[in-house]
């Protein structure tokens, strides 16, 4: 059985990968988690865990309208904080460490009516400081693999949560993210990854799920879609916001299939589930 040490305690990828592990992979892996709040975490061993698995972190802010102090912070949890737990893995004979990174290392969506597929070629291109900070992260962690400390890294679809437009989006359901963490620790397997649900979904149609799982009717309407070409122009906050929820953002599928199976449940289904809680 492989140890397993979260570090972040209380966040929804992390409790929400321990409930999978308990329900289906417990004879495989045991999990521990550990806060990073303050800096006792710095005191306690990390020897004797196979595998890290770092999900601390500050999430999305409204990056057109923060301090220079608030982006200090970003770098100092997002990069500087994965960076030094991932040294002291490391240094206390960790195996793996496993981290989360994003797709907004990518940059943002594409315009409205502009297409984004994202490849294995696609160089990072972060679009602001968040993205940024992740992105130093993910390149600072990965200087430090080596044959005896494996680095597996992550960089899952960004999940938005109406206009019937039609766009395309890579997401990843919560279970199949645990299913294919389960593997890749199991199986110690490092590298970049860009793990996805099976099939691409448009905002509309997503939206028209989620109306459905909760008992409601929703109708979709081309008659609205001017009215979003219209918003996608504007400058500012409603640009911005209509780019992100009708643009374009998708990873190439060939790139996020492996030698296992991890996307075991639809977009349908994950939709029912969610809004069935």
């Amino acid at each position: 059985m492989k140890k397993v040490l979260i570090t972040g305690a209380n966040s929804y990828i992390g409790t929400s990968f321990e409930a999978y592990v308990a329900g289906k992979y417990a004879e495989s892996l045991s999990v521990d988690t550990i806060d990073m709040l303050d800096g006792s975490w710095r005191q306690a061993s990390f020897a004797g865990y196979d595998i890290v698995f770092h999900v601390a972190g500050i999430a999305h802010a409204d990056v057109g309208n923060v301090s220079e102090e608030t982006k200090k912070k970003y770098y100092a949890v997002n990069t500087d904080l994965a960076i030094e737990t991932a040294e002291k893995a490391k240094r206390e004979g960790v195996k793996q460490f496993v981290f989360m990174s994003s797709a907004i290392v990518y940059g943002d969506s594409a315009p409205y009516k502009r297409v984004k597929m994202i490849t294995a070629d696609t160089q990072p291109a972060p679009s602001n400081f968040y993205g940024d900070s992740k992105w130093q992260a993910d390149k600072g962690i990965r200087k430090l693999a080596s044959e005896s400390f494996t680095v597996t890294v992550l960089r899952p679809p960004k999940l938005p949560f109406f206009p019937d437009v039609q766009n395309e989006r890579s997401m990843l359901y919560i279970e199949n993210l645990c299913e294919f963490l389960a593997q890749v620790m199991i199986r110690g397997e490092g590298g970049i990854f860009w793990p996805q649900n099976a099939e691409y979904t448009k905002t509309s149609s997503m939206v028209k799920m989620i109306a459905e799982a909760r008992g409601r009717n929703i109708k979709l309407s081309k008659a609205w879609t001017p009215a979003v070409a219209l918003a996608a122009r504007m400058p500012g906050k409603i640009g911005d916001l209509a780019n992100k929820a009708f643009g374009n953002l998708s990873y190439d599928m060939s790139m996020s299939r492996y030698d296992f199976d991890y996307a075991l449940v639809d977009l349908k289904t994950s939709v029912e589930r969610t809004e069935g809680k």
